[in-house]
């Protein structure tokens, strides 16, 4: 299809049928972007007093919540961010027990259920309304615009996709083809899909190619394992999204796609958060997330700092989620936007706080510290890295050529050991494959301890 024409004509009335205000509010970011930082922030406390009113009005766990935290949210209040701190923060345990309290099942465009990818634990089931769903597809084609891709312009996805189509994948499939846009399985990554995949993506020609990191990297590998560089005249950029984004990566996905990776910051259940932007910066979308980084006792940090990942989604009227612990460990920078924008930038998303791994002392390490252990041994095609106990650990590896047998192995737990501690068992497992999560991520590093650290 005609980028043009997706562009002004079928994206658009496929939006405008489903009552989603997609291209409104992608206008409306197009602007706002280019406020100044505290013009940006006063917006936020408008939108922020607008959703605490809704939710105080139609969510019955919120009107209790509001009403106990004395926040005035009368015709003449202004609120600061001092006035949000004056609620709970929340998980996704709370979204659990209480979500049935929290729904406005009459939000207007409806309510729809969706949950999250469960990649590190169970899935949370919540909602999300039209509004929701607009913002984050318009702040992608925002994001996108900054490396030169307008909506209609041809995109393919390594996404997760069903192996048998029923009919409503079909119609997905159909629209997706309308849309200019192209799904190859992330779940079926075997090296016969890789090789097709390999000769699909020069034929469509994308300017746009997204996936999980995880998955384009692989991809990236077996190409350059094959000799391999899928030519494509019009591709612009590679989007990686979904887990952390480690140089490693983001090195071999460059060298093979020949052209730069620009990194998503997003979830499921709070929406489109950043995207890194040309020159590296990694800019918070601004006007639809209100973000704090606590430290382990909820207070803020300070720029430069690591903390956990605070969020309010402002456009999360169906289900709110306000003061929000997402588990995502993060830190900030004071420093301008990229290009005049006002919105606010990410110094690092350092991953989830299971991402992480504690030594046996209790030291929090960043989940490159054992990465690049096992990583570079020869022989190591494929691993994961399962911290079970503070003194126990597995490795799982797919070998290849290089790999020898009672000394590879040997030198991967000698070298784990160094890092976390010698008293910390260390089990390496030869295995045919590493399935994907249930969300189709591939995480390198698992720690079923790390997560106490942060509180999560």
């Amino acid at each position: 299809m005609m980028p043009f024409l997706v562009r002004g004509l079928i994206y658009p009335l496929h939006e405008a049928l489903l009552r989603r205000p997609t291209f409104a509010y992608f206008r409306s970011l197009e602007r706002t972007q280019f406020l100044g930082r505290e013009e940006l922030e006063q917006l936020q406390m408008e939108k922020l007093k607008r959703l605490l009113r809704t939710a105080h009005r139609h969510s019955p766990w919120f009107h209790r919540v509001i009403g106990e935290s004395g926040i005035d949210l009368g015709a003449g209040s202004r609120l600061d961010m001092e006035s949000l701190r004056r609620l709970p923060t929340m998980d996704k345990q709370t979204a659990r027990e209480h979500g049935a309290e929290m729904v406005w099942h009459g939000v207007p465009g409806g309510a729809y259920p969706y949950n999250t990818g469960g990649s590190s634990g169970e899935p949370l089931r919540f909602y999300f309304g039209r509004m929701r769903q607009a913002s984050d597809a318009a702040a992608r084609m925002r994001a996108r615009r900054w490396w030169g891709v307008e909506p209609g312009d041809r995109e393919v996805y390594l996404w997760g996709a069903p192996v048998e189509l029923n009919n409503t994948d079909r119609i997905k499939q159909f629209r997706d083809r309308l849309f200019n846009q192209l799904v190859l399985n992330a779940f079926e990554m075997s090296r016969a899909s890789m090789d097709e995949y390999l000769e699909i993506l020069p034929r469509f020609d994308p300017v746009c190619i997204y996936g999980y990191a995880s998955s384009l990297s692989l991809l990236a590998r077996h190409a350059r394992e094959r000799g391999l560089r899928p030519g494509m005249r019009s591709l612009k950029v590679v989007c990686t999204t979904g887990e952390p984004l480690y140089p490693h990566q983001r090195e071999i996905i460059q060298e093979v796609f020949g052209v730069p990776v620009a990194n998503e910051y997003g979830s499921r259940d709070v929406g489109f958060n950043a995207h890194e932007a040309p020159g590296g910066q990694m800019l918070m979308t601004s006007e639809s997330i209100i973000l704090e980084i606590l430290d382990e006792r909820g207070e803020p940090v300070a720029p430069g700092e690591t903390g956990e990942a605070v969020m309010t989604g402002l456009c999360s009227e169906a289900q709110p989620f306000i003061r929000y612990r997402t588990g995502d460990m993060l830190s900030y920078l004071e420093q301008p936007a990229w290009g005049g924008r006002g919105l606010h930038v990410l110094s690092e998303v350092e991953g989830r706080s299971t991402d992480f791994v504690l030594r046996s002392d209790g030291t929090v390490m960043h989940a490159l510290a054992v990465i690049y252990e096992i990583r570079d041994k020869p022989g190591v095609a494929e691993f994961k890295f399962i911290q079970h106990e503070l003194e126990a650990c597995e490795v799982l590896v797919v070998t290849a050529a290089g790999w020898v047998e009672g000394e590879t192995d040997r030198a991967i737990i000698a070298d784990l050991q160094a890092r976390l501690g010698n008293e910390v068992r260390v089990r390496v497992r030869q295995v045919d494959e590493i399935p994907p999560e249930r969300s189709g991520k591939h995480r390198y590093v698992v720690s079923r301890v790390a997560g106490r650290w942060s509180g999560s």
